[in-house]
């Protein structure tokens, strides 16, 4: 099959499901920003930038060690086998850990009189770091229906609990305060039935995971293990520092604005805007799923990095489309988000652009993964981390969560930039640089001038909008339109 064909097929069917699934799971947000004020919607911004972070840490690069392995391992079951059982024990320990200490992390985080959100967590993290493994099966034996489908059933029963606990539940208990609901809702756990609604989906999920988990037969490699975690520990550093790098603002923000100016409610203005410029996220999450076992399966050939030069191109022509369109029509958003949350629409382009520079240097992370040379990933994150955490402590304290959105895009700037030249020094591969920095140049400009008539009334305002993200299609096309063609061609062949 025409290897961009069955890139494109899968990145759809990824697609569908990650965009659909955040699309819906999008929509809790204004539920959160209506429900909450933007002190208690920080809470749930702040929990989760934490449990990112050690997501990360409890698979410990064990998924893309494992696509490595089972992809050229004539023995794939074993090496699914050795992944299962070391995630097993992993995220064991890591729950017996949590059960006994659960109470001074509280404090240590800031939350004393909530031990109870540490526990609920510790559930979350060690069954979705448990199940890492068959998702990522599901995805090397090119099985991206039945991953697309347990995913949106994930969301749907996240998002059934959210509306269950939080709307109905109040009113049933409003019309009736002795009705048999008492017995499942209590209004003082407020803001933590956010966090029960995502363990109760995380526990369907393993359900519909448990034939796919036990359909292999027990084997346990140690040596195996050790090359994998070998190979693996780089990536984990990448993936800590890169979380890292996305996250510690929502960490920091609690401890370096001073509580006169209201940190808490910083962080769920921020947060609100973080989640706004989720589509683009989407986008990455989408082609990320699709491009990393791609790549791994096509290191042989002697097409790959042309090709990888001709996604890199339209990634970015995608990412700039959707970047546009969001800012285009972001009044349209506005609508449904309380005032009290406005002012965060500020940093949406800034996340954005961040996001995209994220998703190009994840694009770009291909050549040390194909190479062996993992340690150069870690390098690079290590950089982007320390700059972070440095900007972070200047600007926060400066200019509150519009110093955290500055610092990262930054930092994913800068690490797209070394990863960039180190890259075309140890794997080069014929990037277009010319086009993309033409459509850089373009969209900036169309965006700088959507700023003119940002003030002007809808019905005059949006077909400028509109205007401007023709010119930027028709650029592309005027400039793609032969390659276009040959692309097209190849697939009919």
């Amino acid at each position: 099959m025409n290897p961009f064909k069955k890139l494109a097929g899968e990145t759809v069917i990824y697609g569908m499901s990650s965009i659909i699934g955040r699309f819906l799971n999008w929509w809790l947000m204004p539920l959160y920003v209506n429900l909450f004020v933007p002190g208690e919607y920080g809470i749930v911004t702040n929990l989760y930038a934490y449990v990112a972070f050690l997501m990360v840490f409890l698979t410990y690069g064990m998924e893309t060690g494992f696509f490595r392995f089972a992809s050229k391992n004539s023995e794939s079951e074993k090496v699914y086998s050795t992944a299962l059982i070391s995630l097993f024990f992993s995220s064991s320990l890591f729950l017996v850990l949590i059960l006994l200490f659960n109470n001074e992390l509280a404090a240590l985080i800031q939350y004393p009189e909530h031990p109870e959100y540490i526990l609920w967590f510790g559930f979350i993290l060690a069954i979705d770091a448990f199940t890492a493994i068959p998702f990522a099966r599901l995805r090397l034996n090119n099985r991206p229906v039945k991953f697309a489908v347990i995913k949106l059933i994930n969301i749907g029963f996240n998002i059934a609990f959210n509306l269950f606990f939080l709307l109905l539940c109040p009113r049933l208990m409003e019309n009736n305060p002795d009705s048999v609901v008492q017995l499942v809702y209590s209004a003082d756990i407020g803001v933590g039935y956010v966090f029960i609604s995502n363990l109760l989906a995380s526990i369907v999920t393993l359900l519909l995971l448990l034939p796919e988990i036990f359909k292999f037969s027990f084997f346990f490699d140690r040596a195996l293990l050790q090359k994998m975690l070998s190979y693996s520990f780089p990536i984990l550093v990448v993936g800590m520092t890169g979380i890292l790098i996305q996250q510690i603002d929502k960490i920091l923000i609690p401890f370096l604005i001073p509580e006169d100016q209201n940190p808490m409610e910083q962080l769920g203005i921020y947060g609100a805007g973080v989640k706004i410029a989720v589509l683009m996220n989407m986008f990455i999450q989408a082609f990320r799923y699709a491009f990393e076992p791609f790549f791994f399966s096509q290191a042989e050939s002697k097409n790959d990095k042309k090709i990888n030069a001709d996604i890199m191109k339209y990634f970015v022509i995608f990412g700039l489309l959707i970047f546009l369109g969001m800012m285009f029509y972001i009044d349209i958003i506005k609508l449904i988000i309380p005032i009290d949350y406005e002012e965060g629409f500020s940093i949406v382009p800034v996340i954005m652009l961040a996001n995209l520079f994220f998703g190009i240097y994840f694009t770009l992370s291909l050549w040390y993964k194909l190479t062996d040379m993992t340690r150069y990933g870690a390098y690079i994150s290590i950089t982007g981390a320390v700059i972070t955490i440095t900007l972070n402590f200047i600007l926060i304290p400066l200019y509150g969560y519009k110093g955290s959105a500055a610092t990262l895009l930054i930092s994913f700037f800068i690490m797209m930039v070394i990863s960039y030249f180190l890259g075309q020094k140890y794997y080069p591969v014929p990037y277009n640089l010319k086009r993309i920095g033409i459509y850089f140049l373009v969209a900036v400009l169309l965006f700088g001038s959507s700023q003119f008539t940002n003030n002007l009334q809808p019905a005059v305002k949006y077909p400028f909008h509109t205007l401007f993200l023709a010119i930027f299609v028709f650029t592309v096309y005027k400039i793609e339109k032969r390659d276009l063609k040959n692309l097209l061609r190849r697939n009919k062949n």
